[in-house]
Order: structure tokens, then C-alpha cells, then sequence
């Protein structure tokens, strides 16, 4: 095989992949049936991630009790994107839950846990303002 450098192929050289994850900010490093793994730490319930802080005690436990009081909430991180994981499977929360995000410019995306937990961990290492708010259990 010809030198990284000079490979007249791109897809059949060899590519090593390095993490260009700032240290110190919450990243998700596993993701199992009913828990998420954040920098190592199992969470078992609902949680929100930010960059630099864990919120442990957001109220909504399960999609089924989600309250547009529980996604305004999420309005207070002051984050250009939130990202809501509805549970193992993706489900749409009634569009009047996710009014409070209309016309602030703020960003919601829905999606099951496990690929919130992975748009959140490129996304942060973007260095966006990015939350995952999770909704396990």
C-alpha cells in the first residue's frame, strides 16, 4: 500500500481516528437497556446532560408523563439545541408539549436514547451548546 500521503484511493488507505474531545466535559461512553454510561457513571433514570453539568433531577420519568412544563424547563439551559430521548424506541411527543421551544430559535430534535446519547457526544465535541435531556425507564 502506497503512504497515507500520497494514496490515490481515499477509501482504501488506512485512517486513524483520534478523540478530539475537550477533557473535563460530560460525554457518554456506554448505553444499555434502560441505563446511559456518562464518563464512566451508570445513570438508571431520566437525566439531562450538558457539556459541564449533570441534572439528575429533571421530573419527567417516562414519555408517558412528559408535561410541557418539563420541556420549558429545558429552555432555561439556555442551549442552542436540545435533544429529547423518548425511551428505547422513538416515539413524537403532541406538538403543544414542545410549544414552549416555538419561535425562540432554540432547536428540539426527537429521537430514541441511544442516538440521542450519539448526536449529543458529535455535537458537544463541536463544541456546541448542546443538552440531552433522556427520558429512561
Amino acid at each position: 500500500m502506497l503512504p497515507e500521503a500520497r494514496c490515490p484511493v481515499p477509501y482504501k488507505c488506512k485512517l486513524k481516528l483520534h478523540s478530539a474531545v475537550p477533557t473535563g466535559l460530560n460525554t457518554f461512553t456506554g448505553y444499555g437497556e434502560g441505563y446511559v454510561l456518562v464518563n464512566g457513571e451508570r445513570y438508571a433514570r431520566s437525566l439531562v446532560v450538558l457539556p459541564r453539568r449533570i441534572v439528575t433531577d429533571w421530573p419527567a420519568t417516562t414519555f408517558e408523563a412528559l408535561t410541557e412544563g418539563h420541556i420549558g424547563a429545558l429552555l432555561a439551559l439556555e442551549c442552542e439545541i436540545v435533544l429529547l430521548g423518548t425511551g428505547s424506541v422513538l416515539r413524537f411527543p403532541r406538538p403543544e408539549l414542545l410549544r414552549p421551544f416555538s419561535g425562540t430559535g432554540v432547536g428540539i430534535e426527537v429521537m430514541d436514547v441511544h442516538a440521542a446519547c450519539r448526536t449529543y457526544n458529535i455535537l458537544m465535541a463541536e463544541e456546541r451548546k448542546v443538552a440531552a435531556a433522556l427520558l429512561i425507564g
